[in-house]
């Protein structure tokens, strides 16, 4: 089983300023201190025409029901990887190191009268028996409140 998780951000402005943001290593950063993650590391790095954005994060497992603590513990490693292969778009892949499951899926960028949408289409997999579902849930639910975030800063962000 799985589950899909589709989620549009949208910025008031050009899709050009949208994504040198979303390339950004300080943006990242800011992402990760306004979530108040216990530590983080983001790296961005030019891999011919692709841009590798990578997002390594560690989250209390605060407000995680009890089902879900025994596997993630008490604090949640989450590796975000995006390769942007255009302005427009890329490959997401998310992980939880040491856990099973992962997420993958596509970023899209598209412009419309000066408002840029950024488009997550994800696909979540946790391969737990019984519980699988509920984490898979659960996962979305976090990944939601992590692009919400994103979203808040990148707004704040473009309009300094």
């Amino acid at each position: 089983m799985s589950r899909r998780l589709t989620h549009e951000l949208t910025y008031d402005a050009p899709m050009a300023a949208v994504h040198a943001m979303l390339l950004d290593r300080a943006f990242r950063e800011e992402v990760c201190e306004f979530q108040r993650v216990i530590r983080h590391a983001v790296s961005v790095e030019q891999r011919g025409s692709t841009t590798e954005v990578t997002i390594d994060q560690h989250q209390a497992a605060r407000g995680i029901p009890s089902f879900a603590l025994k596997f993630v513990g008490d604090e949640i490693n989450i590796v975000q990887r995006e390769s942007w292969s255009s302005d427009t778009g890329g490959e997401v892949h998310v992980e939880i190191p040491g856990k099973p499951g992962h997420m993958a899926g596509t970023v899209r960028l598209r412009e419309s009268g000066g408002t840029t949408t950024q488009t997550m289409d994800l696909t979540i997999k946790v391969g737990i028996p019984l519980v699988g579902g509920k984490i898979e849930g659960l996962i979305s639910d976090l990944l939601l409140k992590a692009y919400r975030a994103e979203n808040k800063v990148g707004r704040d962000y473009l309009a300094r």
